[in-house]
């Protein structure tokens, strides 16, 4: 493995293993989190950080509170007692933007830099070039992934304890479709037996599924899920998270999905 990998690996270790997912399937961080991998050991110090990094985005004519936004969380502080705790949901760039505004003599605020940076411009790259396929190469182009996904999917489940792997892709597919089982998806779409339901969906549906497939990957990672049945609950969770954010998305977006 290069150098460049092992720093990738490194970063997506570290950065991406405390992303959160909300109940609309958005992305966050907590303040709190990013702090300790940032080897900040003083929360003053790194709100101190934190201010900077708002300015910079109120400087730049963005709202601050889209991408910074305060929470109270109770915290055990002895004796079964607790208290609230500042902390802060951040975006991916709002964590950008922190980085930016570190204490740049810490290697780890160097890198957080880089994977931001990187990964920021990846997103917009992706979703130019995207936006200029037809219907069919953006089909296509999502199937490829969804079979990578699964592939990696199989493979953090089976690490997870998962041994039945229909029952596993069923939960999922029962929380993103409202009950359905990949066998009530099939005969819904009029499908032939055997026929794969993935090769029968659009590029928005196979979107939804690719999200449900990455962030279910992700919280078995970080759950440190170890039993089948926890592995099931966390797929079908997840699942009902996309459909919940499909929905919001408008009834337009849900129709040509087809599944709400």
């Amino acid at each position: 493995m290069s150098e460049l990998e092992k720093r990738e690996n490194y970063n997506n270790e570290t950065f991406e293993d405390i992303k959160h997912i909300d109940e609309n399937g958005i992305e966050f961080w907590y303040a709190r989190e990013l702090q300790l991998v940032l080897n900040y050991k003083e929360w003053r110090k790194f709100e101190n950080v934190i201010n900077k990094a708002k300015e910079s985005c109120k400087n730049s004519d963005i709202t601050v509170f889209d991408h910074f936004v305060e929470v109270d969380k109770m915290v055990q502080i002895g004796s079964g007692a607790q208290r609230k705790q500042k902390d802060y949901k951040l975006t991916r760039y709002a964590c950008y933007l922190i980085a930016q505004n570190g204490d740049t003599r810490k290697k780890v605020i160097a890198l957080a830099q880089t994977y931001f940076a990187i990964q920021t411009r990846k997103q917009e790259i992706r979703e130019k070039e995207y936006t200029s396929l037809t219907e069919d190469e953006k089909r296509f182009y999502q199937r490829n992934l969804t079979k990578k996904g699964n592939y990696s999917l199989n493979q953090t489940a089976k690490n997870a304890g998962v041994k039945n792997f229909d029952k596993f892709h069923n939960a999922g597919y029962k929380g993103l479709y409202n009950g359905e089982t990949a066998d009530d998806i099939a005969k819904r779409k009029g499908l032939r037996y055997r026929e794969d339901i993935l090769d029968n969906m659009g590029s928005e549906e196979l979107a939804a599924n690719l999200f449900r497939i990455t962030q279910t990957e992700s919280r078995l990672k970080r759950d440190k899920v170890d039993t089948e049945k926890k592995a099931c609950d966390t797929h079908n969770k997840i699942g009902k998270i996309v459909r919940k954010a499909i929905k919001q998305a408008g009834r337009n977006y849900a129709r040509r999905i087809a599944y709400t």
